[in-house]
């Protein structure tokens, strides 16, 4: 089974948070990108992939799209997929000063 995880923030950047992020639990961000996603922050360890990204995409129209439209109000997101549930990760990650868990899904 996988699981994934988004989070949400306003209180950060995507940079600021892949910083903070990385130095929480031990692991480099680098960062990458896309003409789909704009600069994005990726980090993989064993047990987990986690990206970080803004929630304002670049649009085709060349207005910006909301990755996340339900949260239109933040600004940037994590989201995790790990091979199994992970407590102690989301733990961690609701730990960091403005960061919210917003959904999670299982298959």
């Amino acid at each position: 089974m996988t699981d994934y995880d988004v989070y949400g923030t306003s209180s950060h950047t995507a940079r600021e948070l892949a910083r903070v992020t990385g130095s929480c639990l031990g692991l480099v961000f680098t960062e990458h990108d896309s003409y789909y996603r704009g600069i994005y922050y990726r980090a993989d360890s064993p047990d987990c992939e986690i990206e970080i990204q803004p929630n304002p995409i670049p649009g085709d129209d060349g207005d910006d799209d909301l990755y996340v439209t339900e949260h239109p109000t933040l600004q940037v997101l994590l989201m995790t997929t790990t091979p199994a549930s992970s407590p102690a990760l989301r733990a961690q990650l609701v730990a960091i000063e403005g960061l919210v868990h917003l959904k999670h899904e299982s298959w």
